[in-house]
């Protein structure tokens, strides 16, 4: 096998989607447990043995080009079908139903590739997702409604940690200025949540007036008040999209800090399905 098709390896591959998938080096790198720096070397490389530029790099996101879309296609192929062929050998036979509660900010941001992964590897095994706030999966986690939870810790919601994620200010494109107004609007989760409090308590430290201009339980809510240039919004820092502006000391807002995120379960989860799904978020999130 020459050099060039050794660029090839599996590992460069899913560093390639998890770029592709996450529209930043920075949140791919998180994924695959390499470094920034690491992941742009790997990209660099593959392209300059291909001769092909896989990635338009913009101020704040990187884009496949149609070159890196061929490759990106490829890529997914290979994946899965390693996936496939680990689950076909080593764990054909697991079967059951897991149901796993995971709040929209963690939801859509750390587990679409977790849950791919999972599915990939346990084909036989059915997954039902409950996005709720943290405080509202905690009672059931206790009635056994659900057999995992990943979520920011809360009252009443203890598990095995698994990392802390830091949480920042966020703003819409075109409504970076909305930092300006005093009050300071803010979009924020219902009372309750570790989120809302944090940022809250942050700006009264600072002596910063605010006015809650939107409340919702879930992400989309707070990012739609935001992309109408309406408010900014405390969120952790895998949830916000790629094309927000993150805002901080240099607009004079102060730090929120961060957010504990473990994994619960119930008195009932004591099966494999449970059990492996378990792991497989230990193995992506605990880093």
């Amino acid at each position: 096998m020459s050099t060039e098709m050794k660029a090839l390896d599996i590992g460069v591959l899913t560093m390639i989607v998890a770029v592709a998938d996450t529209g930043t080096i920075s949140r791919a790198a998180d994924l695959v447990h390499r470094s920034q720096s690491a992941v742009s070397m790997q990209i660099k490389a593959l392209e300059s043995a291909l001769g092909k530029v896989l990635f338009l790099r913009k101020p704040r996101s990187v884009v496949p080009t149609q070159d890196g879309e061929v490759l990106l296609a490829y890529a997914r192929r290979i994946i899965a079908l390693r996936d496939e062929a680990w689950a076909a050998v080593v764990r054909p036979d697991v079967t059951g139903r897991v149901v796993i509660g995971v709040p929209d900010d963690y939801a859509s941001s750390l587990f679409p590739p977790i849950l791919k992964k999972f599915s990939a590897s346990y084909p036989k095994v059915e997954i039902q997702v409950i996005g709720l706030p943290s405080v509202a999966l905690a009672p059931m986690l206790r009635d056994g409604t659900v057999d995992l939870v990943c979520a920011t810790r809360v009252k009443g919601l203890t598990g095995e940690f698994l990392r802390h994620e830091p949480m920042v200010w966020a703003a819409a494109p075109g409504a970076t200025d909305i930092w300006r107004e005093r009050p300071l609007p803010i979009a924020v989760f219902l009372p309750g949540s570790v989120a809302r409090e944090k940022a809250i308590r942050s700006l009264e430290r600072a002596k910063i007036a605010y006015r809650t201009s939107y409340e919702s339980p879930s992400l989309l809510g707070l990012l739609t008040m935001a992309r109408a240039g309406l408010a900014i919004t405390p969120l952790a820092r895998c949830a916000v999209p790629s094309d927000f502006t993150l805002l901080g000391a240099a607009h004079g807002l102060p730090e929120i800090g961060t957010l504990e995120i473990v994994l619960a379960r119930s008195v009932t989860s004591n099966r494999q399905p449970c059990d492996f799904l378990a792991e497989r978020i230990i193995a992506e999130l605990n880093a």
